[in-house]
Order: structure tokens, then sequence, then C-alpha cells
């Protein structure tokens, strides 16, 4: 069995990484140490992430899921600042998994020896950056969640694994953010154990045709609502 060992970084009670700890702790991947963000940006991505899955299920809190269980968990401003490097640099961990946070910065990515790995609920590199669910739906990308190393740009490092997800006529945004959600988590484990295994593979990105997207305009959403509500977007399973 590896002794390696790994931190999961999250912003405080987000849902993406509550779902992602109840997966890894699942499948017996228990990490050294939690390292939670508690900022109003922390607030604002759960709010956000509540909202685009509402209807659907959540995960259990942190509390809830580390009951019983003696894995610290410390509590910073921001993963970028000097607390966040100085605990990292105390603990020493293998790898670092990241569960929901803001753009880690260079000189927190390069701590761990063995990389930091994320999910991002999109495929890449076809859809990078925020809201990978709206852009899909509006230029007609199939929908799936990509499990990847960070480098120090966004959504471009060697990719780990990536799955499409069936979607059928009838699906709302709700349901495939939510089902983006829990993709991301399910990769997430399973590269974790190729990694414990010394296992996990890397596959360079290529390029992608369009920009890392941002957060999509009222317009935007409006389109991506009106294509899953007339049942017109391009990769339904039906």
């Amino acid at each position: 069995m590896s002794d390696k060992q790994f931190v999961f970084m999250v912003l405080d009670e987000h849902p993406y990484g509550r779902e992602m700890l109840m997966k890894l702790m699942e499948a017996g991947h228990i990490p050294m140490a939690i390292i939670e963000e508690a900022s109003p940006i922390a607030e604002e991505e759960r709010g956000k992430f509540l909202e685009r899955i509402k209807g659907h299920r959540v995960a259990p809190t942190f509390d809830e899921l580390l009951e019983g269980r003696d894995i610290p968990r410390y509590k910073v401003p921001h993963h970028n600042k000097k607390q966040c490097r100085l605990l990292l640099e105390e603990l020493k961990p293998d790898l670092g998994v990241l569960g929901g946070t803001r753009i880690i910065r260079k000189r927190i990515l390069s701590i761990p020896p063995d990389g930091m790995l994320n999910s991002h609920p999109g495929l890449l590199p076809e859809v990078r950056g925020s809201a990978s669910p709206a852009w899909s739906v509006y230029y007609d990308i199939p929908i799936g969640s990509t499990c990847h190393f960070i480098n120090p740009n966004i959504d471009t490092g060697d990719i780990v694994l990536k799955r499409e997800i069936p979607i059928h006529k009838g699906d709302t945004y709700e349901k495939l953010c939510w089902l983006t959600l829990v993709m991301a988590g399910t990769l997430m484990t399973e590269a974790v154990g190729f990694w414990k295994k010394d296992m996990v593979p890397r596959t360079p990105q290529g390029k992608s045709e369009l920009p890392t997207f941002k957060v999509p305009s009222d317009e935007v959403m409006e389109e991506v609502h009106r294509k899953l509500r007339e049942g017109t977007y391009k990769h339904y399973e039906d």
C-alpha cells in the first residue's frame, strides 16, 4: 500500500468539494489534512454552485463527512497567501487535490512534489474557464468532466482522465451542472487511485479553437435555456 499522502484544498463548504471528498473517502482515499478557504469569495462561489444545481442532491457538509475522523482541518483566509503557503510547507504533502478553489498561483502549486490535481466540469481543452455546461450547450459541445494536473495557466495542464456524460432531452441546465459535478468527483477519485499506484496517466492538452470562457451573460444563458427547453442542443443521447 502506498504511503504517499495528499492534502485536500477547498473553498469553505463548497458543494463541489463536498461531493468530491465524499467519493474520495468512500473509496478509502483519506486526505492527510484539509485546507479550507473561509472568505467572501468562498461564500460567493458556494452560493453560485448551490444555485446551479438547485433541486438536486447535495453531499453532506464537511462536518458531517468528517465526524468521528481524526483528519486535521485548517482554515485560511486565502489559498494563495502566506498562511496557506507556510502550512503546506509544514505539512509536506506529496500531492494537492483541489475540490473547488480560486485559481491557485505558481508559488503554491510548486510545493507538493507530485503537483496538484483539479477536476473541471467540462471537457478539456474544448471548454476552458467558467460555467462549462452553459458554454458547452451554447457552442454545441458534448457535456463531460476532466481531471487534470494544474499548471500556472487556466485549465491547460496535462489531462489524467476525461469522460463524456449522456444528456437526454428534457434535462435542465441545473441537471447538467449537477451531472458534471458528480462526474468530476468520480474522475478525481479514480485519478487519486492511479496516483497511489504510481500509474497516473498524463496526456498533454492540445489547442482549443475557442477562448477561455468567462461568466456567461444573461443573453448567453437565455440561449442556453432555450436550446435545452426546445431540445435543439446537438448532443443528446436520444
